[in-house]
């Protein structure tokens, strides 16, 4: 059974391009020209995963990523965009994207991405502890709330999703190529610090309004999550 994709990008050249080249990989392809046909596409009609520029008229695909995200939390989505900074792609992931390409790319690479999404949704689903616990710090994963020292903490999805995983992996150092496969799924080098932005954005807000300092920096390994220095 082929696997169904909707490419969401006004620029006809560029979405032709990338329909002829999956459509040769065996995949069925979709076009939208705009970020709200594109939503009214994935809400009347079964798609396994989406490919959304961010530019694009009616609805831009940060708004668009965001509708998806609420209707269809696991649904796969892939950004591909020409805005390539490390603040860019941080506000693409904090929509809901799951992965990131910058353009010009390389069809191998879009295609090797496609793969390992597609993979990822086909996993059986594992029973999951619902509650986590560290020094202070609870943190309800259905809920997606967090707490330290009784004072609720607002994380944005990505935060929660790290913080999820440091706490998941208490006292061992976890590099950057670790979380970057199993918080954002990903097995390639962006090419930007993302990883080590949003540890900042999480030391700031977990961190620096308490004496006991939990999120550590190993220079040249990664990042740990324990109770002392």
């Amino acid at each position: 059974m082929q696997n169904k994709i909707l490419v969401v990008e006004d620029d006809q050249r560029v979405s032709s391009i990338i329909k002829r080249g999956l459509e040769e990989n065996g995949y069925e392809v979709q076009q939208a020209w705009n970020g709200l046909s594109g939503k009214e596409m994935l809400q009347n009609n079964l798609f396994d995963l989406a490919i959304v520029d961010i530019v694009m008229p009616e609805m831009n695909g940060l708004d668009l990523c965001a509708a998806i995200r609420k209707e269809k939390p696991n649904f796969p989505i892939i950004m591909l965009t020409a805005l390539g900074t490390t603040d860019d792609k941080v506000e693409g992931f904090d929509a809901g994207a799951d992965d990131y390409l910058v353009k010009p790319f390389d069809l191998r690479e879009l295609l090797a991405r496609i793969k390992v999404l597609l993979k990822r949704t086909r996993r059986p689903v594992e029973k999951e502890i619902t509650k986590l616990e560290y020094a202070d710090m609870h943190l309800d994963i259905n809920r997606k709330t967090l707490f330290r020292s009784g004072k609720e903490i607002t994380l944005t999805p990505k935060e929660f999703s790290l913080l999820m995983f440091m706490m998941k992996n208490p006292e061992r150092v976890l590099s950057r190529k670790e979380i970057s496969k199993k918080v954002w799924d990903m097995d390639f080098d962006t090419g930007t610090n993302f990883i080590d932005v949003y540890i900042n954005y999480l030391r700031k807000k977990v961190d620096r309004d308490f004496e006991q300092k939990l999120l550590h920096t190993k220079p040249g390994m990664g990042f740990i999550l324990k109770k002392d220095n």
